[in-house]
């Protein structure tokens, strides 16, 4: 079984990316963000007590996310492995998801970033913007700020992973193939 917890600053092509490892090792690909979108529009006992912490304006505390991550996995007992795109975002739940894993007999098999220049990343990114119509694609100054906070955030976690010999950094420049070669050879060289 592989898991993967994918990195990228915005517009370093994760979304992409997940695509061609979900498809090539039969992974099953869990983005936080869709997790909530999923809980939240289906109304579930999850989906309203997120709602609740965020019509308030607080956080979603770790435990409810990792509710919603057992819950993915729980159901999704054929996959090969899994993609976590979104989760852990600090160290603390980077801690929980380890717990989780190994309650199920799992692991983090390799944390993975894909790496790019921030002029590069926001080139990408506000050319995304013109045909997305994501505001948030559209303003450099947003985007910068978008990346700082992921440095901040990050950096504990590289620290984490690094420790356990499970963190690898990837060059996210070149054309996808490029990028999709480069974590294959990652990940076929893990197993």
């Amino acid at each position: 079984m592989i898991n993967i917890v994918l990195f990228g600053k915005p517009g370093a092509g994760k979304g992409t990316q997940a695509e061609f490892l979900k498809s090539k090792y039969q992974l099953f690909h869990i983005s936080t963000g869709d997790l909530f979108r999923h809980h939240i529009s289906n109304k579930t006992d999850l989906g309203r007590l997120a709602q609740s912490f965020m019509e308030k304006g607080d956080l979603v505390p770790d435990q409810v996310t990792i509710d919603m991550l057992k819950d993915a996995v729980e159901n999704n007992p054929e996959a090969k492995g899994f993609i976590f795109d979104g989760f852990p975002r600090t160290a603390k739940q980077a801690e929980a998801l380890d717990g989780f894993l190994s309650e199920k007999s799992m692991q983090i098999t390799a944390t993975v970033a894909l790496e790019a220049d921030d002029d590069v990343l926001v080139e990408r990114l506000i050319n995304r913007g013109k045909t997305s119509g994501r505001v948030d694609d559209q303003d450099e100054e947003k985007i910068r700020n978008r990346f700082e906070e992921y440095n901040n955030k990050t950096a504990p976690l590289r620290k984490f992973y690094s420790a356990q010999g499970k963190f690898y950094s990837v060059d996210g420049i070149g054309d996808i193939d490029q990028i999709t070669k480069r974590l294959n050879t990652l990940i076929d060289g893990l197993h």
